[in-house]
């Protein structure tokens, strides 16, 4: 009984170094909690992040261990990539969000239309609107096909009834990231200074590549196996994020 009880807590033991292996090098899952990245990311959807594509830093772990401000292997991340950081102001919250300013890059709005580098993103009207939760709020929006300077295009939400005018000048600073999400009028990201602002190379956690599940949760969650034909989102399961 006893050499039973220690074979069963080795493989136990082993079975979590290697899920703790692969979820800091490889892959890890994560859940969309919120309608920031809508409509490419929904609330429900969960996905994997590859931790690799970037290098690794000290984020990479779980609790990120403070043993080093470098990335080591490190590639750099490409304009529109969606990708999962820590957030600045406490290097412990994780935020999914496009990539949009470079280090050195410039962002601006004005009357509404976002200028990088002082040249205007290419911004086409799709004939497609959705109404969109943002919090306790629902708003009808009008969706965009938006495409970058290196030919990176993805859909964008827009609130119907008015949106983000004008701002100041965002210059992205060294060895640092400008990120939007990708519903523009109910996302907290690099707009925000005092609580995102400009994310370091270092906070970057992985890259958004597939999502393996997806349910809505206003409809019923896992365990309400009754509801599944109406709560599982089906198209999705293995869908390659863009």
């Amino acid at each position: 009984m006893k050499k039973k009880i220690v074979d069963n807590i080795k493989t136990i033991f082993w079975a979590l170094l290697i899920a703790l292996f692969i979820r800091s090098f490889f892959f890890q899952p994560f859940y969309i909690p919120s309608s920031s990245m809508e409509p490419n990311l929904l609330i429900g959807d969960r996905l994997f992040v590859s931790k690799y594509t970037y290098g690794f830093s000290r984020h990479s772990f779980p609790f990120s261990p403070n043993f080093s401000n470098k990335r080591f292997f490190s590639m750099k991340p490409e304009r529109g990539d969606v990708i999962v950081f820590k957030t600045p102001a406490d290097n412990r919250t994780d935020y999914i969000k496009r990539l949009i300013g470079l280090p050195s890059d410039t962002i601006q709005f004005i009357d509404g239309k976002i200028f990088l580098n002082e040249k205007e993103i290419v911004k086409e009207k799709q004939n497609l609107s959705l109404k969109i939760n943002c919090g306790d709020l629902d708003f009808n929006a009008e969706i965009f096909e938006e495409t970058l300077p290196n030919g990176i295009s993805f859909l964008t939400a827009y609130n119907s009834s008015g949106t983000l005018k004008n701002t100041d000048k965002y210059v992205v600073p060294e060895d640092h990231y400008f990120f939007m999400g990708d519903n523009r009028d109910c996302s907290k990201d690099s707009r925000f200074l005092g609580s995102v602002g400009y994310v370091s190379f270092v906070n970057l956690v992985g890259k958004a590549r597939v999502i393996f599940f997806s349910n809505d949760k206003s409809i019923g969650n896992f365990f309400k196996f009754w509801k599944w034909n109406l709560s599982l989102r089906i198209e999705r399961f293995f869908k390659k994020i863009k």
